[in-house]
This record gives structure tokens, C-alpha cells and sequence, in this order.
């Protein structure tokens, strides 16, 4: 192998490794469905975007956390929120969740009595 190609290699390998991985965090609050394929978890910091109609959509979507009727409080039809916690990756700047690893839903009263969780949407 040519020297300068081998050095290439191993430095690009190293870059390779020292790049970080992004931290999955754990967020619970409320999980916002208004209207189809709007998405937003509402935390003790914000209003984070999951998806938007036409446009943005995390990756993992489809790892959002069900509902049953008990625990889920209807506003527009079909759509509406309920209380959860979510494993995630967050671009902050965005105020976005980039990725939903996995999910569950908890009881209403949960989000509602957490002081951390602002008041439902």
C-alpha cells in the first residue's frame, strides 16, 4: 500500500471514532397529535417538533407510543394528546427530536400533577 494512501486511512479511521454518538435522552410530557401527521412532545423545555405535515418527520416515527381511549384526550376528531415518556435524539437548536428509539404512554394524571410538565395543551 502506498505510504501516503496508509496514512489517509488511519487518520480517516480515527475521525471515524471520535466522532460522538448522539445521546439518547429520555423526555416525558405531553405528546401532541392536533392534526394529521403534526406531531409535538410538549416537556418541562418545550415544545419539541416530531413531525410536520408535508414537511419534517423524525426518524423512528413509527415508534411513537399508543394510546388507549382511557388515556387519551380527544380535541379535533380523531386527533388530540395524551401523557408519555419517550427515549430520544434532540437537535436543540431546532427544537426538534430527530429520533424516536421507543416509547410509552402513561396515565393522564401523570403529566398532569409532574410540575415540571406544563399545563396539557
Amino acid at each position: 500500500m502506498n505510504k501516503n494512501l496508509f496514512i489517509s486511512v488511519i487518520i480517516s479511521s480515527f475521525f471515524i471514532v471520535a466522532l460522538p454518538a448522539k445521546a439518547v435522552e429520555t423526555r416525558c410530557g405531553w405528546l401532541h397529535n392536533p392534526t394529521p401527521r403534526n406531531w409535538y412532545l410538549i416537556d418541562k423545555d418545550g415544545s419539541w417538533i416530531i413531525s410536520r405535515q408535508g414537511g419534517y418527520e423524525a426518524k423512528g416515527i413509527d415508534n411513537v407510543p399508543t394510546y388507549n381511549e382511557k388515556e387519551y384526550v380527544k380535541t379535533n376528531g380523531y386527533y388530540g394528546y395524551g401523557c408519555a415518556c419517550m427515549d430520544v435524539v434532540t437537535d436543540s437548536a431546532r427544537s426538534r427530536i430527530s429520533e424516536i428509539r421507543g416509547g410509552e404512554s402513561l396515565p393522564l394524571s401523570t403529566c398532569r400533577e409532574d410540575p415540571n410538565v406544563p399545563k396539557s395543551p
